[in-house]
């Protein structure tokens, strides 16, 4: 199935390159993907089990409400109009405290299908900030893709936090697909305003140590990352390691001429 949610730095374009790398059998292995977004690879593959999970508390708490209360979430969410003025009152009210888990799912399902771009950024203070986006007719609720999530998510375990749980959440013969924040190919190519703090280098070097104690593991793995020098740096060298190159069309800009092909760097422990 498709994602539910649009997200910057998507993967719906690499899913079959991803894929392609996975296993035969990856449909009887339990699944985790730290850096969840959109998850297009764990909608793509609709694994029977393993782990979800993303720094964004309030994208996680949207999977959850997806999960336990569709229902409600639909019902919500089809309260809200595709209107200007509409968007800008419903954009201050997701920024206020005390909503309840079902609105506060609702008003981001609304806010993801009519902001600008479909982006997901806040303010050094937490707040969503994206103008409105001009569409011609957006679909805001997918009913029958809500529902379908629902089921599928019933089957992992979803999380909030950092993305070294997987250490001890994935065991032997486990499959993770890691496909963080990536390092800048310039210093005007960042996007980390998903979250109030960015991905440092530091955070990349983590994932690499992360990354060799999963194969330690036995835990199989696809990373995804910009195809620098800073990232090969990193995973050159290393026993059992692969890199493969894609070039790839970017698509988080927010002008359509700066939205260049890119180059994108997959790193897996697979043969």
């Amino acid at each position: 199935m498709r994602p539910i949610l649009k997200w910057a730095g998507g993967k719906r374009a690499l899913v079959g390159e991803i894929t392609g790398l996975f296993p035969r059998d990856y449909g009887e292995r339990r699944f985790h993907e730290p850096f969840f977004g959109g998850g297009a690879v764990f909608f793509h593959i609709e694994p029977r089990g393993g782990s979800i999970n993303d720094i964004n508390p309030r994208l996680m708490n949207f999977y959850r409400v997806v999960r336990d209360r569709p229902r409600e979430l639909i019902e919500e969410a089809r309260r809200y109009r595709y209107d200007e003025d509409e968007y800008y009152r419903l954009r201050d009210r997701f920024n206020l405290e005390g909503l309840t888990e079902v609105e506060e799912a609702a008003l981001l399902l609304y806010l993801n299908k009519t902001a600008y771009n479909g982006l997901y950024r806040v303010n050094s203070r937490g707040e969503f900030n994206v103008p409105f986006g001009r569409y011609r007719n957006p679909t805001i609720v997918d009913e029958d893709g809500i529902l379908r999530a629902s089921r599928l998510l019933r089957n992992v375990e979803l999380r909030s936090g950092d993305f070294s749980y997987v250490i001890d959440a994935a065991e032997e013969g486990d499959l993770c697909y890691l496909d963080p924040p990536y390092h800048p190919a310039s210093e005007t190519a960042n996007f980390t305003d998903y979250s109030e703090s960015g991905f440092s280098l530091a955070d990349q070097e983590r994932l690499r140590d992360l990354c060799v104690d999963l194969d330690g593991k036995g835990v199989l793995f696809v990373l995804s990352n910009s195809d620098t020098e800073a990232v090969r740096r990193l995973y050159q060298g290393i026993d059992g390691f692969r890199m493969i190159p894609l070039r790839t069309r970017r698509a988080i800009s927010s002008k359509v001429a700066s939205r260049d092909s890119g180059y994108d760097l997959l790193i897996t422990n697979i043969r």
